[in-house]
């Protein structure tokens, strides 16, 4: 048998650090990050590894090297915004960077190596009901284009070579850490700039009529480790709270829990072509067969992410203001 190895990519990433955060720490970890990052984890068995994702050559060398039992192919280009503009990098690394690892897993035989990629809820259509795995597959975005090929190459690389390959379909999530370009970290952000006096308090949002299910991502990431564990081979499954929140009555939440009064002003750059009004996922085949629920509530996640946001604005004034000594 395979001596137990975890390989995460993206691991530097937004969910891929609450990850290795979540994981036990006797189980050897090797991370890839993308070259140019310098991860701060120095954990002793978190193995960092700048692998590029894009050269197959690369990704074959390192999979040899890590020797994995267990892959969390979490790397990726996750903005939908930015597809629009260019959707090359979301090609190369979302469809190609997949091709290239499960290539490079069977190339090392395959056998004993279960994979889980991560898709994403971007490959449906959204409606008026919550999203089951069944629902047509209809990305309404290049970003949706490029997460449907990684879907469908894991789910192929089961049918067609026998991989050990699950697939995540992860609807929205947030929470510490995540970058300000999505609508909850971007909210606080702007906020705890505010209360620290570096904007005037006037918040610059885009459409608050959205609707979306959003999940806690240290939530995310314990459903990640429950389908590694029992979720069932060349199996889609969708990662979601099953609830729909406007964003508007996650931003008023937001504006409860700020110390300064905050008005809002509309910013048309922060308006998305085509935006899908609901997106509602249904997680009832990963609940019932993994055992996953989400825990942590919605004002929990808003009121960390706000905490984390305080903390990196007072470090930020911190870096800035000069020594006495």
């Amino acid at each position: 048998m395979r001596e137990h190895r975890t390989l995460i990519t993206g691991a530097a990433g937004f969910a891929g650090s609450h990850l290795i955060d979540l994981l036990p720490d006797t189980t050897p970890i090797v991370a890839w990050h993308r070259p140019g990052l310098s991860p701060l984890d120095a954990r002793p068995h978190v193995n960092w590894r700048a692998v590029e994702l894009t050269d197959r050559h690369e990704v074959a060398r390192a999979v040899a090297e890590a020797s994995p039992s267990h892959v969390y192919h979490l790397a990726g280009a996750p903005n939908v915004e930015s597809s629009w503009h260019n959707a090359v990098p979301h090609l190369q690394i979302n469809a190609l960077g997949t091709h290239h690892l499960l290539e490079a897993i069977r190339g090392v035989g395959g056998a004993g190596c279960r994979v889980l990629v991560v898709s994403s809820a971007q490959i449906y259509q959204g409606g008026s009901d919550p999203i089951d795995e069944r629902a047509p597959i209809v990305p309404m975005s290049p970003y949706g284009a490029t997460k449907v090929a990684q879907d469908q190459l894991a789910l192929r690389a089961h049918r067609d070579d026998g991989l050990d390959t699950v697939v995540a379909r992860a609807f929205n999530h947030t929470g510490p850490r995540q970058e300000p370009n999505y609508a909850v970290p971007s909210f606080a952000r702007q906020i705890a700039r505010i209360e620290s006096g570096l904007e005037r308090p006037v918040l610059r949002v885009g459409n608050l009529d959205a609707r979306r299910d959003l999940t806690d991502v240290r939530d995310v990431v314990a459903a990640y480790m429950a389908l590694m564990a029992r979720g069932r081979s060349g199996r889609a499954y969708n990662v979601c709270s099953g609830q729909a929140w406007r964003i508007g009555d996650l931003l008023d939440v937001l504006r409860g829990l700020s110390t300064a009064e905050v008005m809002l002003e509309p910013d048309p750059d922060r308006m998305r072509p085509n935006d899908i009004p609901l997106l509602q996922g249904n997680a009832t085949r990963l609940q019932k067969e993994t055992g996953w629920k989400p825990v942590i509530p919605i004002e929990q996640t808003l009121r960390d992410t706000l905490d984390w946001w305080r903390a990196s604005v007072r470090t930020e004034q911190n870096q800035r203001e000069p020594s006495n000594a």
